[in-house]
C-alpha cells in the first residue's frame, strides 16, 4: 500500500518548513523501470527531517514533508520544465540521470511526456496545493509568513559543481526571495558559527519553490538552506544517521530558526 503523498502538520507560528526531497517511496510500476544505479536513490536528501527534530519538536511550526522520491517527480522543479539555473547542469522535473550522471532508467523505458505530465499532475500538484494552503493560512493568522525550504546533497558532485561544495548553503534568489533584514539576521547566525564553512547565494541560490513562493512584498519570505551531507553523516553509508555527528548542527539550526518565529 502507498504511503499519502505528503505529511503535513499545521502549527501556531508563522513558520513553515518544506521538506520537498527527503522522500524514498517510489511506486513499483515506477521502480521495475530504474537501473541498478536508480535503486538505491542516491540523490535523496538523506535524514533531513531527523536534522530539524529539535526544531520541529521544541517550535510548533508548520510543515510539509514529501513521501515520494524526487526520481517520481522533483518537487522543487518548474512545471513547465523551464531550467533554474541556464548554462549549468540541473535535474529535470522528472530525472532521467543520477548527480553522477548514470542513466535513471533501463533502456527504452524513460518516461514518455504524457507520463511525466502524468506525475506532475497526481505527485507535483498535491504538494504545492497544500503548500500555497498553508502558506495562507499562516499569513491570514499572522500578517506575514516565512518557507524554509530544507535540503542536503552530497559534498561533491562534479556532474553540478566543482570541488566540495560549503557545509551549509543559504539560497535567497540573490536577495529576491526574502526581505533584506530577514536575509541579513539568517545571513549573519550562519557566518557567526564556527562549526561549519558557508556561503550565501552559491552554487544555490534557491530551486522553484524559494524563486516561486518568496514574494516579500507580499510578507512571504523564502529561504533555503542546502546542507553537505559530511556536516552531518558518513556519506560513504548513506543508511545511517549519526547522531553524535548531527548534534552541532541541529542545535545550530535551532539557533537559526528561532528568531523567524518574531515578526
Amino acid at each position: 500500500m502507498s504511503p499519502a503523498l505528503f505529511a503535513e502538520h499545521r502549527g501556531s507560528l508563522p513558520i513553515l518548513i518544506s521538506f520537498p526531497h527527503s522522500g524514498t517511496y517510489v511506486p513499483e510500476e515506477i521502480r521495475a523501470s530504474f537501473t541498478g544505479a536508480a535503486q538505491a536513490l542516491p540523490d535523496t536528501d538523506w535524514f533531513v527531517p531527523q536534522l530539524y527534530h529539535g526544531v520541529l519538536e521544541r517550535f510548533d511550526v508548520s510543515s510539509l514533508t514529501a513521501s515520494h522520491s524526487r526520481y517520481v517527480v522533483d518537487l522543487n522543479r518548474p512545471p513547465d520544465g523551464s531550467p533554474l539555473y541556464p548554462g549549468q547542469t540541473e535535474s529535470a522535473i522528472c530525472p532521467r540521470a543520477t548527480f553522477a550522471g548514470a542513466a535513471l532508467y533501463r533502456s527504452g523505458q524513460e518516461p514518455s511526456a504524457a507520463h511525466v505530465q502524468q506525475r506532475i499532475e497526481r505527485y507535483w500538484l498535491p504538494y504545492h496545493e497544500a503548500l500555497a494552503a498553508l502558506r495562507d493560512h499562516i499569513l491570514a493568522t499572522h500578517g506575514y509568513c516565512v518557507i524554509w525550504d530544507a535540503h542536503s546533497i552530497r559534498s561533491r558532485a562534479p556532474r553540478l559543481f566543482a570541488g566540495e561544495l560549503p557545509q551549509l548553503n543559504l539560497g535567497t534568489w540573490n536577495g529576491r526571495s526574502a526581505g533584506a533584514e530577514r536575509i541579513r539576521r539568517v545571513a549573519a547566525l550562519i557566518s557567526g558559527q564556527q562549526h561549519f564553512s558557508h556561503i550565501v547565494d552559491g552554487r544555490f541560490t534557491g530551486g522553484y519553490i524559494t524563486r516561486h513562493y518568496g514574494a516579500p512584498s507580499q510578507h512571504v519570505h523564502a529561504l533555503q538552506l542546502e546542507i553537505a551531507q559530511r556536516a552531518y553523516m558518513l556519506e560513504a553509508d548513506r543508511a545511517q544517521f549519526d547522531p553524535q555527528l548531527a548534534a552541532p548542527l541541529m542545535a545550530m539550526l535551532e539557533r537559526i530558526i528561532e528568531p523567524l518565529t518574531a515578526a
